[in-house]
Order: structure tokens, then C-alpha cells, then sequence
């Protein structure tokens, strides 16, 4: 885009395919709301804001925001952002400005664009090097006796260098957000959104690294070569059924704790929301009977979970239907194994049959899937949680006189189930404990964790915290930290196991080690 509204390709956007790309499967993209910012001078006469407004709101377009920047005597400058339904959208909007008489249009910003102009993360130093004593600390000589230290006991590592709060967030782009496999470069500002959710709401220093990979095996060679930096790996977009084998593997060949987001940061989100929603409605998770559509990677790990925390009758589906062994041939190996763990009733058939007096609907699948007949042929007082963005399975208006908790991903409607209420408290709390590894019982505490914030508080259209409310991540690490070390999950002297004597002892010898090299180079003795 352009300012007065002639837009042109910029050339720059044509970026070539690598090797891997060319490969790649070609993906649409769907065109996104974005929020653009017009910057216009706009004659103060009785009328012309009006004519603005105007213009905008014909268009279909929403005015949600205007600023005046600066004034003078007959000209007013501001800055209109309008949420427009796509480029070509914003161009119209532009066009019609300009033909808008006493009105100029000065210049054109895409607020997202510019929110993410040369990145949103960047390295910060702990300490500040300001003279010849400060590198001597920090750098050689005194990082030798460092060295020394880890080389001789590699967990010191976790004392001593950033190891003990950082983590990998890997991908290979190929289930970005609703885009589908655009390639790891493009999900790069997808990854950096992550790391700054780590570091603002967990004070996890957390990196991108991408891997253009698309083989599993090939994949987790790399990850495991780069892992030794790290105390935690966080798998992102990655696409199913490789995600469940990439998963595996690499939670054999490491010692740190591996976690899928897009798996079990949802699945244990849901699991907190169903613990309160339980309470609500007066049922115990134990006898609930609960439908999971969609069976991609959300949708098995929380039936997984949900098995962990106690609940046997969960039937999954998806769009052919009930999710059980006899449809065998159309099932990869971790899908069969999991129809073989669930639905004790053994129904078969169509969603039709599973919904049928169930309890709890869980939607992890596509927009408008689930049609309120088939709510009203649950249980009395039927738990919906329709989790598809931006369109959910059952939208909130229709569910209204028919469902008593509603659920959904988005944070316009109550009850919103968002992973940020789980992966920071959980990366801090495996952090904090030197974890080597996360388990079920680590993500069932996460979620009573989350749960328990809501308190006296919870009503049916207040399940969840806010992922804003910043009492939940030292609530979920605590519980995930206090788990990890009863059942042994955590690296004896990395962090509080540590003996203060020793600690002290290598800081003394660090300390004297430093003060002799420097006595060396200034004093030449």
C-alpha cells in the first residue's frame, strides 16, 4: 500500500523458495482483519470529520480509534485506525479518503506490521562491561575457571550460565496458527510472539530456532544437536502425526523436559476450564461423559489428559464419525492407539451417537460443526467448549438458553481458553525445578493450578483466569515445580539441591582465580 491508495507490489515481498521450499506443498493463505493506521489533515469546518466517518463506515469498515496528533489554525492532524478486512479493503478505504474534499491523506501504516518492524525480542546482558575488571570478570581469563568448572561437573551448568532459564522454541513451520505449512521462516514472528510470552509473563529467556526439516528423524538429529544450551524444549506449529513422533523421540534422546504447546499447553488449559465448569454444574470429572472432535494434535493430548486426571468415557470423533479400532485402516498409529484406550461404551456410528446424553462437548476441529440440535440431545446442563478460531463450532449467541458453561478461544466472548494461561507458569516451574523431564501429573497440577485462581469467584461465565491476571504463573510453577521434584524429575546439584558450602566453595576459587590473572596482566608478577 501506498499513500492516496495506489498500491503495488513491493518488490521486496517476493522472496525466492530455498530447496526445502520448492518442496514445500503451496498453502492459501487466507486474507486476515488487519488494523491500518491512516495519518490525514483534515480542514476544522463544521462537517469534514463527519464526511470521514462517513466514508469509512459505507465501506463496511470499523473506526476504532482516532487520535488528533497536532493542530493549527484551520487544519486538524490525526491518525484513524480502521479495521479493515484485507489489503485490497484497505486500499478502498484509502481511495475514498482521498477523493474527500478539504481532507489529505499524508501517510498509511499497517499497525501490525509496524509492531513487528525488525523484530519483537532482542539479547539483554545481566551485567554491565565497563572497564578492564568487568571483562576480566565476564570474559577471559576469569570464564576459564567457568569452563573448568562445567567441564568437570556439567551441572554446574545450570548455576552457571543461562542454561538454567532458557528455552528452545522449535519449529519447521508446517501448521502455522490457520495458514498450514508456510515454511519456518515465515512462523519466525509466530515463534518470536512466543518468546516474548515466555519472557513477560514467565521471565523464561526463550529463543526461535528454526528448523527447515520436514523429515522427523532429521528433524530431531538437529534439535538434539542444539539442545545442549537449553533447559527446555517447547515444540511449536509443527504439524500431526509428525508432531507425536518428533515428541517421542526427542523425550527419549534428552534430559531436558519437552513440551508441545499446541498438545498439552490446550489440553491442560481445557482440563482446568472442565475442573471448574464440574463445579458449576454440580458433576464430578470422574463420572463425566465427554465428546472430543477433532483428533490433530489438541485433540490427543487432551484426551490424554483428561484420561490422567480421572475421566474414563470420553468418545473422540471426527468427520467421519466416532474415532474406534474397527476403523483401523483410516487411522495412523498414534489415533488407533488411542481409540483403543477410550469410548468404554464402544459406540460407533456418527458425533449423532456420541452426543447423545454426553456431559461435555470439547471442539478442537472447524467453524459452525456442531448444530444446536445435537447440544439439545445432551445431558441437562451441557458443557460446551468450542475452541476453532476465529469461528467456533457453536457460537456463543446460539448456545445462549441451551448450554450452561460455554467456552471458546476467542477473548471477545466469556470463558476463553488460551494457552498463555499455561506455558509460561509451566516452562517457569520445570525451569525453577532443573526439570529433566514433564509428565502427566506435572500438567494435572498445572491445571488444578489454573483452576484454583478462580476461587469464590466462579460463576458460569467465569471458569478461567484471565491470562492477564498475573497470580497464575507462580501458582502453576509452583505446582509443576513441587510435582517434578516428589516424583524425581529433577537434576541433583543444578539449582536449590545444590550444598551452600559448595556453592560458596567455587565461588571463593572462581573469585581468587580471577584476582590472581588480573594481579598477572596489570602488575606483570
Amino acid at each position: 500500500m501506498t499513500p492516496r491508495g495506489r498500491g503495488a507490489a513491493d518488490a521486496s515481498s517476493q522472496v525466492p523458495l530455498s530447496s526445502s521450499d520448492a518442496r514445500r506443498e503451496p498453502t492459501h493463505v487466507p486474507p486476515l482483519p488487519q488494523r491500518i493506521t491512516y495519518r490525514v489533515a483534515v480542514d476544522r469546518a463544521p462537517g469534514v470529520f463527519a464526511a470521514v466517518v462517513t466514508a469509512i463506515d459505507e465501506l463496511g469498515a470499523e473506526l476504532v480509534g482516532t487520535d488528533t496528533t497536532s493542530q493549527q489554525r484551520h487544519v486538524a492532524f490525526r491518525d484513524l485506525t480502521v479495521e479493515v478486512r484485507d489489503a485490497v479493503h484497505a486500499d478502498e478505504i484509502a481511495a475514498a479518503l482521498v477523493e474527500l474534499a478539504s481532507v489529505e491523506l499524508l501517510a498509511i501504516t499497517d499497525e501490525v506490521l509496524a509492531a513487528h518492524h525488525h523484530g519483537k525480542i532482542r539479547v539483554e546482558v545481566t551485567r554491565q562491561v565497563d572497564g578492564p575488571r568487568d571483562l576480566s570478570l565476564v570474559y577471559t581469563p576469569g570464564v576459564a575457571n567457568v569452563c573448568r568448572i562445567i567441564a568437570d561437573d556439567p551441572a554446574a551448568a545450570y548455576r552457571l550460565t543461562i542454561k538454567s532459564n532458557a528455552v528452545a522454541i522449535v519449529t519447521d513451520g508446517s501448521a502455522v496458527l490457520g495458514l498450514g505449512n508456510i515454511g519456518p521462516l515465515a512462523s519466525l514472528p509466530v515463534m518470536e510472539g512466543k518468546a516474548m510470552l515466555l519472557k513477560s509473563f514467565g521471565d523464561v529467556d526463550a529463543y526461535p530456532v528454526l528448523v527447515d526439516e520436514q523429515d522427523p528423524d532429521a528433524f530431531v538429529d538437529t534439535v538434539v544437536r542444539i539442545a545442549g544450551g537449553f533447559g527446555g524444549i517447547n515444540l511449536e506449529d509443527i504439524s500431526a502425526p509428525r508432531c507425536f513422533e518428533i515428541e517421542g523421540k526427542l523425550r527419549q534422546r534428552l534430559d531436558i523436559p519437552v513440551f508441545h504447546d499446541d498438545q498439552h499447553g490446550t489440553a491442560v488449559c481445557v482440563l482446568a476450564a472442565l475442573m471448574n465448569a464440574t463445579k458449576v454444574t454440580g458433576r464430578e470429572l470422574a463420572g463425566l461423559k465427554v465428546v472430543v472432535q477433532g483428533v490433530g494434535a489438541a485433540g490427543v493430548a487432551i484426551v490424554q489428559l483428561l484420561r490422567a486426571a480421572g475421566i474414563e468415557d470420553i468418545v473422540p470423533v471426527d468427520i467421519d464419525g466416532i474415532v474406534e479400532p474397527r476403523r483401523r485402516a483410516g487411522l495412523d498409529p498414534v489415533r488407533f492407539r488411542l481409540a483403543r484406550q477410550v469410548n468404554p461404551r464402544e459406540l460407533t456410528g456418527g458425533k449423532e451417537v456420541a452426543l447423545a446424553g454426553a456431559d461435555v462437548f470439547i471442539g478442537v476441529s472447524g467453524p459452525e460443526s456442531l448444530p444446536i440440535e445435537l447440544v439439545r440431545t445432551m445431558a441437562d446442563d451441557p458443557i460446551v467448549f468450542a475452541l476453532a478460531n476465529p469461528v467456533p463450532e457453536l457460537h456463543p449467541d446460539l448456545a445462549a438458553g441451551h448450554v450452561a458453561v460455554m467456552a471458546t478461544g476467542r477473548s471477545d466472548f466469556p470463558n476463553q481458553i488460551n494457552n498463555v494461561l499455561a506455558f509460561p507458569g509451566i516452562f517457569r516451574g520445570l525451569l525453577d525445578a532443573a526439570a529433566t523431564a514433564v509428565t502427566d501429573e506435572m500438567k494435572v497440577a498445572a491445571a488444578e493450578g489454573i483452576a484454583s485462581i478462580v476461587g469464590e469467584d466462579l460463576a458460569h461465565d467465569y471458569v478461567v483466569p484471565s491470562p492477564f491476571d498475573r497470580s497464575v504463573v507462580p501458582v502453576v510453577a509452583d505446582a509443576v515445580a513441587r510435582i517434578a521434584r516428589e516424583q524425581g524429575h529433577v537434576r541433583p546439584g543444578s539449582g536449590g539441591s545444590l550444598s551452600t558450602e559448595r556453592l560458596a566453595a567455587e565461588q571463593d576459587a572462581a573469585q581468587r582465580a580471577v584476582q590472581r590473572a588480573v594481579t598477572r596482566r596489570f602488575h606483570g608478577h
